[in-house]
């Protein structure tokens, strides 16, 4: 009995126990209970006298009412995204990676862009363009009087600027797919007789339906869930509505937060309808029949002259479009108050007071007197507003996405453990469960259920009063991080060799020794990769920043979605260059985020070792050159 009571106070045992309460905290308290309660709301809904509606109350003012308007506008912009980003995303691979096009780098390059700056920071740059006082658009009004200045607003604009946004899965994923192409079948195609465009539609394109498939998915629930684009171009779709009603009271209109659920559980339907078919189409399987041999794809040359010009015209179209926002809001960010208000460039009023430091504003009033204003001016990383959500968006995001990964982390561990288990496959179901919800239902779910005292299992806290929610912003964030985290982390515990766990084990290693030891060491670099994607989507999120915004809770993508209410105001004169700076130091924080993911963390050892080798002998060369000149000069 006392080896008995010996093993089950170990303290690997006792982390087990404590693994295994502290998961099922997690999905009971924080993933299936809040939801459970979104769902059951839509049928206690409350008149504004206090006493219950009925509960079919809210599903008859659903059907009577307006609220269809914006489930068909999402499904409407779902459906249109899907053709254009497929359009245009397919269109940009095949561009820099299958056709033999002059300056495929480049064009690379700017077609990439929207990786390193998305949701409000990507809004920004496209009104700062196309906006009624856009720099384009005022151009394009002096140019034809008639010219509607209004364009860029509503459905049109807000497919426009999401086509171009989303086409960063494609270079992400359909890129991949291209040149894991076998080119010996290509060439076979060429060899009896195909034109380089059959080849393409035959050969090339049914290879890729897989991955087509599931990015015409994703990119449907994208458009479906969109909140940024929607809120700040002035679309009705779903996600800007549920924000809207959660915040709205039965004074106002009828029961609108029973309203907001409905659309909530809408949404989700939606999603889990999506996802089980992506499912059942995954299942049937897909297959390629290759060489023994692979060969490398090879770049196709248009051989027809005309289409050859009209294809480096079309990809260098794109080309301008992906880069003209980006440029701009580069420039703009280091001009003064004046040229950025005026939307004209000041090659003598180039500055950095949108970054750094502050200055006074003076101007005549009324009487023709000058006032000035004290600190008016002031730079991203001097004012006191900008700053504070930069670090609450640091914080948070980083809190969120390590607790994320901790929490994948141990999960797999136990699922590869139990591989061959019902607790496994049931561990790994519980943490892919946020993927069938979209964020906007478990962010609603999070602010009205923990917004009383009445929870006993936090304690009776209210985690949506003052500086509690920003705990609430980080288990948000932390649930709908999981999926993803569990997808990416799980591919790098098949790299594991199952021998050198036996071999610890065999040393006297014991499990908790071994996975410190043995295991972390080689997933170490993949958990270090998904901890910083995993912070740069969460450092600009926008739309739980938007659902829980409290004055305690204003994150960096809050901040600068209020300054362009702000540059009207005396006190935040330079909130548009502000803003623009903002957009610059994102792209800054990403772009090294994915250099680091991306770039030198996707080397290899061969990589590695060759680019130190090159290092290396620079290096030499250098000294032998130093060495020469020392010794001419002596002579």
């Amino acid at each position: 009995m006392n080896r008995t009571l010996d093993k089950k106070l170990h303290p690997e045992w006792l982390l087990r126990i404590f693994g295994i309460a502290f998961f099922a905290y997690l999905f009971f308290g924080f993933m299936l209970l809040p939801c459970l309660n979104t769902l059951a709301s839509v049928f206690r809904a409350k008149n504004p006298d206090g006493t219950d509606a009925g509960p079919f109350a809210v599903i008859q003012f659903f059907l009577a009412g307006k609220m269809s308007k914006n489930i068909w506008n999402s499904l409407k912009l779902a459906v249109c995204l899907v053709i254009t980003v497929n359009v245009v995303g397919v269109s940009i691979v095949l561009l820099t990676e299958y056709f033999d096009i002059k300056g495929a780098k480049i064009l690379r390059m700017g077609y990439m862009t929207t990786m390193i700056y998305s949701g409000v920071a990507l809004v920004t740059g496209y009104m700062f363009l196309y906006a009624g006082d856009g720099m384009l658009t005022a151009a394009l009004k002096n140019a034809f009087p008639d010219f509607n200045g209004e364009w860029f607003s509503g459905f049109n604009a807000v497919l426009f600027t999401m086509t171009f946004a989303c086409t960063s899965n494609h270079m992400l994923f359909l890129r991949n797919a291209i040149r894991g192409i076998d080119y010996n079948t290509v060439e076979a195609a060429r060899n009896m007789g195909a034109n380089p465009f059959k080849v393409l539609w035959k050969v090339v394109l049914p290879t890729l339906i897989p991955t087509l498939f599931s990015l015409t998915v994703m990119t449907f629930i994208t458009g479906l869930c969109a909140m940024s684009a929607p809120t700040l171009l002035g679309y009705d779709s779903i996600n800007p509505e549920i924000v809207r009603l959660a915040g709205s009271s039965s004074v106002d209109e009828a029961f609108p937060q029973a309203r907001a659920a409905l659309l909530s559980i809408i949404l989700a339907m939606f999603t889990i309808v999506l996802l089980t078919v992506l499912s059942a189409y995954e299942c049937k399987g897909h297959y390629l029949s290759v060489s023994k041999t692979k060969a490398k794809l090879q770049k196709q040359k248009i051989t027809n002259p005309v289409a050859n010009v009209l294809a480096h015209i079309y990809a260098y179209i794109l080309f301008i479009i992906y880069m003209t926002p980006v440029v701009m809001i580069i420039v703009f960010s280091f001009q003064n108050y004046s040229a950025i208000r005026a939307r004209r460039l000041d090659f003598s009023g180039w500055t950095l007071i949108n970054f750094f430091g502050t200055q006074d504003y003076t101007y005549l009033n009324d009487r023709g007197r000058e006032k000035t204003v004290v600190g008016a001016i002031s730079g991203v990383f001097s004012n006191e507003k900008t700053l504070g959500g930069i670090k609450l968006s640091f914080l948070l995001s980083a809190a969120a996405a390590a607790l994320a990964c901790v929490i994948v982390v141990v999960a797999c561990n136990y699922i590869f453990k139990k591989k061959n288990k019902k607790s496994g496959l049931i561990l790994e179901y519980a943490m892919l469960f946020p993927w069938l919800l979209p964020t906007i239902l478990i962010c609603y779910s999070y602010r009205t259920y923990f917004n009383s005292n009445d929870i006993w299992y936090v304690g009776y806290q209210n985690l949506y009063y003052k500086e509690n929610v920003r705990l609430l912003i980080i288990m948000a964030y932390t649930v709908t991080k999981l999926p993803f985290s569990l997808r990416m982390i799980k591919a790098s515990f098949y790299s594991i060799d199952e021998e050198l766990e036996d071999a610890a084990r065999n040393l006297g290693s014991g499990g908790l020794r071994t996975f410190m030891r043995v295991k972390l060491p080689i997933i170490l670099p993949s958990v270090l990769a998904v901890f910083a994607l995993n912070f740069n989507a969460l450092f600009t999120e926008y739309d739980m920043s938007y659902t829980f915004h409290k004055p305690e809770g204003t994150t960096y993508a809050m901040v600068i979605q209020g300054m362009l209410a702000d540059a009207t105001r005396g006190s935040n004169m330079n909130a548009l260059g502000r803003r623009c700076a903002s957009t610059v130091f994102i792209m800054v924080v990403s772009g090294l985020v994915l250099y680091l993911v991306y770039g030198v963390g996707s080397r290899d050892l061969g990589d590695r070792l060759e680019i130190r080798d090159r290092r290396r002998k620079r290096m030499e060369a250098l000294r032998a050159r130093f060495r020469k000149a020392e010794k001419t000069e002596s002579a």
